[in-house]
């Protein structure tokens, strides 16, 4: 209950940020407006709450954070909008409303996508998010690594390439890390370049549970898919199972999905602070989303 009630706290506080930024920036266009749906329409926040717990523990000052929280949740929210595309998914649902591209036409939810990409680069570039101008090129050589095709970008490209083909668990493992993990990375990583307290020990424990935080969000992700109650998840349910794309599902059962995430979650918080302190709401995160079921 006390985890619940600091998460909405929190989410609460990012999505008055993320309006008032949105707001400052109105221009009157449908490209904006699509580009604004697509960003407060929902979501969970769970990449910007982490960025948060990070940027909390590591004293960094609040204004800084909440940009580095809103530009990570540009780029998450311009990858449900391409994802949700005809060429992509197609969907027609997301968080219960109609995706973007059917509010506002499939080439404006193209271009508010890409919109939302550049403008994330643009916050993290600003120096209001930070004055050292090596701190931001670091901030920004990490995401652009992320979000390519050798992260985020990557990964999807998989997703699609697997739809009614036999691939084996190792590849659809892989698929995760890259469609999903990755950017879970940078939530951990980039508090701390922005702290300017990284070093190479800190930062490979940070991208650990980052890596295995996005693993387990991917794998109950999968497990949603097939078993998740549409008026629960606010889209559509076992669209995997229809379209014959990489499911993990397809080499794990429920039991098995439940200890791969456990295991990944010990693994992650069994030795380095902030992660292994109970009191740390990073600790209690983790085993929380094993569980999930939107």
């Amino acid at each position: 209950m006390k985890l619940k009630l600091e998460i909405n706290k929190n989410v609460k506080e990012f999505n008055v940020f993320a309006k008032k930024y949105l707001n400052s920036n109105k221009d009157g266009s449908s490209l904006w407006a699509a580009m604004n749906y697509g960003v407060v329409n929902g979501g969970k926040r769970i990449r910007p709450l982490l960025i948060i717990y990070i940027s909390k523990f590591l004293k960094i000052n609040k204004p800084s954070y909440m940009r580095l929280a809103l530009a990570t949740e540009f780029v998450h929210a311009y990858s449900l909008i391409h994802d949700d595309l005809p060429g992509m998914d197609n969907d027609d649902l997301r968080r219960g409303k109609p995706t973007t591209h059917k509010k506002y036409g499939e080439a404006i939810a193209i271009l508010a996508g890409n919109s939302l990409l550049t403008l994330a680069f643009q916050l993290l570039a600003d120096p209001k998010t930070n004055s050292n101008s090596n701190i931001r090129l670091k901030l920004i050589d990490s995401l652009s690594k992320i979000a390519g095709y050798t992260g985020l970008a990557g990964g999807q490209s998989l997703d699609l390439l697997y739809e009614k083909k036999n691939v084996s668990e190792k590849q659809i493992l892989k698929m995760h890390e890259l469609k999903t993990a990755r950017l879970f990375e940078f939530c951990l990583i980039a508090p701390l370049i922005l702290s300017g307290k990284s070093n190479p020990a800190k930062l490979r424990y940070y991208k650990k549970y980052g890596k295995n935080f996005g693993l387990i969000f991917q794998a109950t992700d999968d497990l949603i898919d097939n078993i998740g109650d549409k008026n629960i998840t606010g889209k559509k349910t076992q669209k995997d199972l229809k379209k014959n794309k990489g499911n993990i599902m397809k080499y794990k059962s429920i039991h098995d999905i439940k200890n791969y995430c456990l295991k990944l979650a010990k693994n992650a918080t069994h030795s380095s602070s902030p992660f292994s302190d109970v009191t740390n709401p990073l600790n209690t995160l983790i085993f929380h989303i094993i569980n999930r079921v939107q």
